[in-house]
């Protein structure tokens, strides 16, 4: 049952979330966002982070706003991505890695405000 709970609770967040907010990162999305000169957010997640799971709802909306319209929010999962957690250097989770021209131009740990969370964002626009 608990299995079950989990299962449908994964897939609901799923589809609330949106395609380009659950794009998982991989470094051909990366390049491919670059080359079509987007912003790009990436987002370390966990799934065990009340922090990651205050976010998720703010980048989701952040997303969906027209003023967004070239960012493409990939997402690492923190505990996973261990090799591009060092490679971004990030040491703790609900970490937001902000690029522009495929150079980093912002990030923030454990910001759960729309308002702070947006500015950091906006240092890409």
């Amino acid at each position: 049952m608990i299995r079950l709970l989990k299962f449908i609770s994964a897939a609901v967040f799923a589809l609330v979330a949106g395609v380009a907010f659950a794009t998982p990162y991989s470094q051909v999305e990366f390049d491919k966002a670059v080359a079509a000169g987007k912003s790009v957010v990436v987002d370390f997640y966990a799934d065990w982070c009340p922090t990651c799971k205050a976010q998720a709802p703010i980048l989701k909306a952040l997303a969906a706003d027209p003023a967004y319209k070239n960012y493409v929010v990939l997402t690492a999962n923190f505990d996973k991505d261990t090799d591009l957690k060092k490679q971004m250097k990030v040491s703790k989770q609900s970490t937001l890695v902000v690029f522009k021209s495929g150079k980093e131009v912002a990030r923030s740990t454990g910001q759960t405000s729309k308002a702070e969370i947006a500015a950091t964002l906006g240092k890409a626009m």
